[in-house]
Formats: structure tokens, sequence, C-alpha cells
């Protein structure tokens, strides 16, 4: 079976930015993720060619090589024209020499021996030798906790033939982000390297955190003593609880940031904030706070 065009597999023209191709396969592998079709043959291929296509476009020298006809949609060098193809006789194309053997037409001479050390290497059995080449990539999928994908991990998926692959888990990865274990996949043809992994990313939601871009946010109960009087609460955070002071007078919907306890940082890029969202919980009120407020006259509202 042909490998279909890779710009058709995401639905993006010639023209789509890498952006664009990122964008078209993220949704298109959240729709025919195995996780979410199970037991549907035709939602797997269709998910392995959204992946192999992905991996071809969004590498831009294999991209422009595709796109100048040198690799087809796998990935693999294309077939030039070979000698003795068309209408011409054979040898021709070569400067003009023809067989014709000792004083025969065109008196170069050759005998088959000449022809065979000219054209040996190039063809056996009437098939080109395609030389050493990289083996077949291969697809697998990998659900992680969401505070595994702020904080980074390592997790381990184990394969069809019992074997186990550990997968390091950058901070920050988000869902339906691709990783590559290079050298993880097929073995490679005649001596070529070996293909690699392709793990497909599903990050699972959190009771307790959302995520917006590399900052967390989070909505946390206080009680009415803290929220009128201030004072300190502890916050959960995805790398440990830590101590917030509540100013005095605040109210549900009131937005304190902690900076550095969102996303975790990773590389040149620095950790995100997390967002706490007080929500105010008056509790059981005692004796004396219903005197109080019976008697209390707000002056505003």
């Amino acid at each position: 079976m042909s490998v279909r065009d890779p710009y058709e597999v995401l639905g993006v023209s010639k023209t789509a930015s890498q952006d664009d191709i990122r964008k078209a396969y993220r949704k298109l592998a959240k729709k025919y993720h195995p996780d979410l079709n199970p037991g549907d043959k035709v939602a797997e291929e269709q998910f392995k060619a959204i992946g192999q296509a992905n991996e071809l476009l969004s590498d831009a020298e294999k991209r422009a090589r595709y796109d100048r006809g040198e690799i087809d949609a796998s990935g693999q060098e294309r077939m030039h024209p070979g000698f003795g193809g068309g209408q011409r006789g054979y040898g021709e194309g070569m400067g003009g020499f023809r067989y014709g053997g000792p004083g025969g037409p065109g008196g170069a001479g050759f005998s088959e021996e000449d022809l065979s050390d000219l054209f040996g290497s190039m063809f056996s059995g009437g098939r080109a030798r395609r030389g050493p080449q990289k083996g077949a990539d291969r697809s697998y999928s990998l659900k992680v906790s969401f505070l595994d994908s702020v904080t980074g991990s390592t997790s381990r998926i184990t394969l069809p033939d019992g074997a186990t692959l550990d997968v390091k888990i950058p901070p920050g990865i988000e869902d339906g982000q691709t990783l590559r274990l290079r050298g993880k996949g097929d073995a490679g043809v005649q001596g070529g390297p070996q293909g690699d992994a392709l793990i497909t990313v599903t990050v699972l939601p959190d009771a307790t955190y959302t995520r917006d871009g590399h900052d967390l946010h989070e909505t946390l109960p206080v009680d009415l003593k803290t929220a009128v009087l201030g004072g300190s609460i502890t916050v959960p955070t995805p790398t440990g609880a830590v101590k917030m002071n509540v100013p005095a007078g605040s109210d549900t919907g009131t937005k304190l940031r902690l900076r550095g306890k969102g996303v975790q940082a990773h590389g040149s890029r620095d950790a995100g904030n997390l967002y706490v969202t007080l929500q105010i919980k008056i509790g059981k009120p005692d004796a004396a706070l219903q005197e109080f407020l019976k008697n209390w006259t707000p002056d505003s509202v």
C-alpha cells in the first residue's frame, strides 16, 4: 500500500507554516488516538499515517527534500531515471555509446564483461540496490498525570514484544505532543540505522489545577475570619505545600500569585506562576457571630 501525501493526510496546503502543521497534527491525533477509538482498525491506521506525515513535515530538511521530489512520503530516497529507460536503445544516453561487440555497429568494442563491470554495481536481477536504509519508526501512546506534565518525570511503556522503554517527560509537555526516542524503532536495512519510537502523550486532567500556557490556576477555600482579618494559609502546589499571606478584607474571587509555582522551568524557559483564587467559606457560625450580625448595619455591600 502506497504512503499518502503528507499534506493531504494532515489537511494542510503546501504553503502551510510549521505552526499550522503542528495544530493540524494535534487536532487529528486527538481525534484518531487509539485510546479514544479502541478496536477501530481504520482509526489506528489513520493515527499512524498522521504521525508519519507530521514526522516528515515537521522536519524542515525532510520537508524541503520531499517538496523537491528527492524523497517520497515515507522519507525514502526516490529512484532517479536509470539507464536504458524510455525508448532509447540499451546504452544510449551515455555519450552515444552503443553495444555492438567487436567490429559491430558503433565500433566501441564493448564486451558483455565490460557492461557487467559497468552496470553490475547498479543493478542486480533488474532491480536497483538501494543501499543502507533507516528502519521504520514505531508509534506508541502514553498517558501521563497532570502533575507529571508540569514537573517532569520518567514513565515506562511496555512494547508489544514485552520489552520496556523508559520515557523522560520534560516539564511543560502538552497534551497531544509527540516525543521522539531515536534508535528505538525497527532495525535498519542493509546496515542502516534503527528507526525511532514516536510517543504521543495524553495529559490527564487534574481536579485541583488548570493550565494556561506555563501558568497554573487553582481555587482555594478560606475561612471568614482569615478573609476579614487577614492571615496565613497553606496552599498546595505541584512541588509541595507553601504558606501564603491573605490580605485583610479579601473577598471571594480575590486572586493571589505565587511566583515560580506553575509549570517548572526547562532549558532556557523560566518557571510559570500559580494563581490562587480565593473562595470564602463561612462555615457554621457561632452564637457570638450571629448576635453581632443581627445588630450590624454595613455601610455598603
